[in-house]
């Protein structure tokens, strides 16, 4: 096993009086959604040093000690004025509490839920904050006059974006982001974060798409030269590329005719990270999610929500013995305007006692709802075994809201064009991959030899497969390849749907590649192989790989091939 590189701080001026300072990990930091690729990240904070001196999103405790050192190796922090917040959260306590201990002078300022967060992060504190409740602005003197642009959405109520005209740079600080670490501090040749840009808004911002809309309206008119990003590289190269990119995928998820609403409320961000993966699982199967942090939403808009929606989903925290205030409005609303046809679902995490989850359960059973999947109750902080299985229960509810919603039409002879494209033939093939304690596996015949040198295959995965989200640039699988008159028992195996999270392997053996992929031992051969490049295709990804290893296991028998009749379906 290889040495991974220590965190450390990378610090470079990218402005008038302005700094950035990058605190990296080269490994995931915690077990979210959007960290799934764990390819690193940076905590990226700013020093801006005018007449007045401000520090930006200053990082979590994770990088409170070497950020500190590097900030004090280079400034004088008792001279600190402002600390500038585009979100709160409890993870930047320690950080900000060692910054007041240092500078107890320091003026935060944040918006109003992050005030109110940030007084319930820092309770012994007596602190100074301006609180930013619309477009308000700062003058830090030497030309830099910043301008505050809150930008709230359900998972982050609290964001805040912060523009200096002086220098042109806008301080998106979740918009825009990757978790992905390197050496670049910009985003130079900037194709090569493309597919973690799209992994990161599919995560994060396409639960919100209304939300991310309405956010890139407010900051349209400003001419910004840079988008300074909480996380990953700097926006500078793909400025004008990835703004489009986010306006294009958010008009897709607003468009969707299908949707839920995703209501909750979380105690300690458990319960949001648990809605966050459903809302991707969701999202993945091409429906769309209104997503509602119910602690901070109106009735009104919970209802609407709700009226609109083919499901709803209620994830909440148990304190106490109970639901929070805010997710027993909800469930009252819910069941005043709700009628009984409409797809259910309920989750939650707990500490020591789950009494919400079940109340919640019961009240909905009670009232005739059909539930579409089984109620996923979480304690204490959630694993990615767990986020996986939160993911494919979005899937699945999607897909049985889809199949509702799917109009029988009378059967009607296949077209010219269909016919000819069903005569295209693949092998049969099953696909298994595993990252850590996460495995999966699907059927797979649109297969195809790609390159000579070095040897690659293409394989054609549809988005909503739970396979996906192991096959990013730089995943690994084993291509199993079936023998003709043996295929049929491991077709059937993997045709057959399976509940979230469950073990596609049970009965079936298997060996383990190198790579830690199953292989399947009654295969015809197998391939180990790496994913290089992933393509975007209308409601496929085809993934691109080479091909690291392999066997022909069965020396005299046939490939299993895949006839249709027809090329708008499997």
């Amino acid at each position: 096993m290889t040495n991974q590189k220590p965190r450390d701080v990378q610090v470079l001026p990218i402005g008038i009086d302005t700094t950035v300072l990058r605190s990296r990990s080269w490994t995931r930091l915690r077990f979210e959604i959007e960290y799934a690729l764990a390819r690193g990240t940076t905590a990226n904070s700013y020093l801006i040093r005018a007449d007045k001196i401000a520090l930006i999103d200053p990082p979590g405790e994770t990088f409170t000690q070497i950020y500190l050192a590097a900030l004090q190796q280079r400034y004088d922090l008792e001279l600190l004025d402002y600390v500038i917040l585009g979100h709160v959260n409890p993870n930047r306590a320690v950080t900000l509490k060692t910054l007041l201990e240092i500078a107890p002078q320091i003026t935060f300022v944040c918006s109003n839920p992050g005030a109110i967060n940030l007084r319930a992060a820092l309770p012994d504190h007596n602190l100074q904050i301006i609180v930013v409740r619309g477009e308000e602005t700062l003058d830090l003197g030497n030309g830099h006059y910043l301008q505050f642009i809150p930008t709230p959405n359900p998972r982050f109520p609290d964001q805040l974006c912060t523009y200096d005209p002086q220098t042109e740079i806008l301080y998106t600080d979740k918009l825009f982001g990757a978790h992905i670490c390197g050496d670049q501090v910009f985003d130079e040749g900037w194709e090569v974060f493309s597919e973690d840009r799209r992994y990161y808004y599919d995560c994060l911002m396409a639960p919100h798409a209304r939300q991310v809309e309405t956010a890139l309206d407010k900051l349209s008119e400003l001419p910004v030269r840079l988008y300074a990003t909480g996380h990953g590289p700097l926006v500078r190269y793909a400025l004008i590329e990835l703004t489009q990119a986010y306006q294009t995928w958010s008009q897709q998820q607003t468009e969707l005719d299908t949707t839920v609403a995703l209501l909750y409320a979380s105690a300690y961000g458990n319960t949001a990270t648990l809605a966050q993966a459903i809302a991707h699982g969701i999202t993945k199967a091409g429906v769309g999610v209104e997503s509602i942090n119910c602690e901070f939403a109106e009735p009104e808009e919970i209802r609407t929500a709700v009226e609109k929606s083919s499901g709803f989903i209620i994830g909440s925290p148990t304190l106490g013995g109970h639901a929070p205030t805010p997710i027993q409005t909800a469930l009252g609303i819910v069941l005043s305007t709700a009628t009984n046809n409409k797809l259910a679902g309920v989750f939650g995490s707990f500490g020591w006692s789950g009494e919400a989850i079940d109340l919640i359960e019961g009240k909905l059973k009670d009232a005739g709802y059909r539930f579409g999947f089984e109620t996923l109750r979480v304690k204490f902080k959630p694993t990615d075994v767990t986020l996986k299985l939160c993911e494919e229960a979005g899937t699945d509810f999607a897909q049985t809201l889809k199949k509702a919603k799917k109009v029988k039409a009378s059967r009607q002879p296949a077209t010219n064009v269909e016919q000819a494209v069903g005569r295209i033939i693949g092998s049969l093939c099953i696909v298994t991959a595993r990252q850590g304690d996460v495995s999966s596996a699907m059927l797979a015949s649109w297969v195809s030899q790609a390159t000579f040198n070095p040897p690659g295959l293409t394989v054609a995965v549809a988005k909503d497969r739970a396979v996906e989200s192991l096959m990013y640039s730089g995943g690994q699988f084993v291509l199993n390849i079936l023998a003709e008159g043996k295929h049929l028992g491991l077709m059937k195996h993997f045709l057959k749907p399976f509940s979230p999270a469950e073990d596609r392997f049970t009965g079936i053996a298997t060996q383990i590649a190198d790579n830690n992929s199953p292989i399947l031992s009654d295969a015809l051969a197998y391939l180990e192989c790496s994913v290089t490049n992933r393509m975007e295709c209308g409601d496929h990804w085809v993934v691109y790989a080479t091909i690291d290893n392999g066997k022909l296991l069965q020396t005299d028998a046939l490939t299993a091939v895949h006839y249709r009749k027809s090329g708008n379906h499997y």
